[in-house]
């Protein structure tokens, strides 16, 4: 007791004392600030359930994916609810007019995304497109555009058709590797060949190299995003931008990692100049916007390496589990594979090859694809960040209106809409025929939204499908995607991961097809 008391007494003790009395002080001062603040302005808000269900996801009791449908129905039968984001007001919306008000229709009001991460921090992500805001996002935006364009995206089909030609050819070749596999190592090692033929003009062949510096940066990157103490690293800096810059937390990207990125985007672009190299990529849009302007250094090397790390990671490791949800699913079930086969081995040229313009006939792909991406959305929720004071409209009748201030964010629940009844019957059965001529027409608008919507919609979400599609053609042709005794059917969820992972992995097993 004597000890505790000269502890206290000490300055040490008494800062210590200071310290832990200022932050109960701002802890019960905010709880109550998020209590009253929508209460006043009429918004509904949930109670204090919605503490519970927090809880649960950071005890991991829940998956993310679940906490979202959760808190989606914390407050049922109104358009949007009041709560609170970190340290900021929230609206979370339920309305499909509204989220099409927030994303296109107003969209001068709600431009950005909320802010998570100081430029000098890490720039790496700060200058990414996702990441920019106002003046310097549209600058930026209508610069990249024209790499996604149709014409460019058939020069890049024959490049994207080498990689994944190549890597089949290479699983047909080593058989030994296909009776228990886990799709997320072996898929990955295929986009990071793509990533680096169009991104970078880099010839890599992962399956034979399997330590290419690469793709051990891909796998770096995206172990950046997962577990728990990514989680909190990310509400910290987001909720205490300041705090995170004085205790010196680094951004998401090692130095090691921007110090790659940075040198191999910095040979590309002397390997172009010196030999005259022109590639319809983004690299070379990038180059030809910095030198129509090099005053202004609207757009420096720091830019070209933001946007280019960028595309790879999205490249590596969201369209690679994109990748696996569709090898899963044709697995479990081989009525809906037998069709996708059929379908693939109609639109094949007399070389038994697949053409771009023969890709884009496949219409059951694309249904495919789609139900692939309702059922796991790369993105389980979006949101939008209010820029400019806009009034929405009653939460349910008998409510007012209500004026959302500047910095409110808005939170768009894109997985609750994709399970919600009301709009998605059977939301845990796998249905490609949603998405048929017939039957697209009836999803309610703004209630299906894997890559967002409006302008800041996904801006390479053209180039993730083909090259998805690319793949599992050509797997078809060569394999029958088989359960193995490791496959979990129905899929549950890792609770430690931030993104949609199963517990367990990605396990099939790939039959060699006997020629047709």
């Amino acid at each position: 007791m004597e000890l505790f008391s000269s502890l206290l007494s000490s300055p040490f003790g008494l800062l210590l004392t200071t310290l832990v009395t200022i932050g109960f002080l701002k802890f019960v001062t905010s709880v109550y600030r998020a209590l009253i603040y929508w209460k006043n302005r009429g918004v509904p808000q949930p109670g204090a359930w919605s503490f519970v269900t927090a809880a649960k996801l950071f005890l991991r009791r829940t998956s993310f994916a679940e906490h979202i449908i959760a808190i989606y129905n914390l407050v049922p039968d109104v358009k949007y609810y009041g709560t609170w984001d970190m340290n900021r007001p929230a609206i979370f919306l339920r309305d499909p007019e509204l989220i099409k008000d927030v994303m296109v229709k107003q969209f001068e009001h709600f431009h950005d995304h909320r802010n998570f991460i100081d430029e000098r921090v890490d720039p790496l992500f700060a200058r990414n497109i996702f990441s920019l805001r106002g003046d310097r996002w549209r600058e930026i935006r209508n610069t990249v555009s024209p790499t996604f364009t149709t014409s460019k995206m058939k020069v890049m089909f024959d490049l994207i058709s080498k990689c994944s030609t190549d890597f089949v050819n290479y699983l047909v070749d080593h058989p030994e590797l296909c009776d228990e596999v886990d799709t997320k190592q072996i898929f990955r090692r295929y986009t990071n060949d793509v990533i680096a033929t169009t991104a970078f003009g880099i010839s890599v062949n992962s399956m034979k190299d399997q330590n290419n510096e690469f793709y051990l940066r891909g796998i770096e990157a995206s172990k950046t995003f997962s577990g728990s103490l990514m989680l909190f690293k990310f509400m910290f800096m987001t909720s205490f931008p300041r705090i995170a810059k004085w205790l010196g937390m680094t951004g998401f990207a090692s130095p090691s990692m921007a110090k790659f990125f940075k040198r191999i985007v910095e040979e590309t672009i002397r390997t172009r100049e010196e030999q005259g190299i022109v590639r319809p990529d983004m690299i070379h849009i990038l180059m030809q916007a910095r030198d129509k302007d090099p005053d202004n250094q609207k757009v420096t090397l720091d830019d070209i390496v933001a946007q280019a790390f960028g595309f790879f990671l999205a490249g590596f490791d969201t369209t690679s589990t994109l990748m696996c949800f569709v090898a899963h699913e044709l697995a479990v079930n081989p009525e809906v594979q037998d069709r996708l086969r059929e379908e693939v081995e109609q639109h094949l040229d007399e070389r038994k090859e697949i053409s771009y313009e023969a890709l884009s006939k496949m219409t059951y792909m694309d249904m495919v694809l789609s139900e692939t991406l309702r059922k796991y959305p790369p993105a389980v929720m979006t949101d939008r960040l209010c820029t400019k004071s806009f009034e929405l409209p009653p939460s349910k009748p008998g409510c007012k209106s209500v004026l959302i201030e500047s910095n409110t964010v808005m939170l768009i629940p894109i997985y609750a809409f994709h399970y919600d009844l009301k709009y998605f019957p059977n939301p845990n059965k796998f249905d490609p025929e949603r998405f048929s001529e017939e039957n697209k027409e009836n999803i309610v608008s703004h209630t299906y939204l894997p890559f967002g919507e409006g302008p800041r919609k996904c801006i390479g979400n053209r180039f993730a499908l083909m090259e998805t599609k690319i793949l599992i053609a050509h797997f078809l042709q060569k394999f029958i995607l088989k359960r193995t005794r490791k496959t979990i059917e129905p899929i549950v969820f890792d609770r430690k991961e931030f993104n949609l992972l199963p517990q367990g992995g990605f396990w099939i097993s790939l039959e060699k097809k006997e020629p047709s």
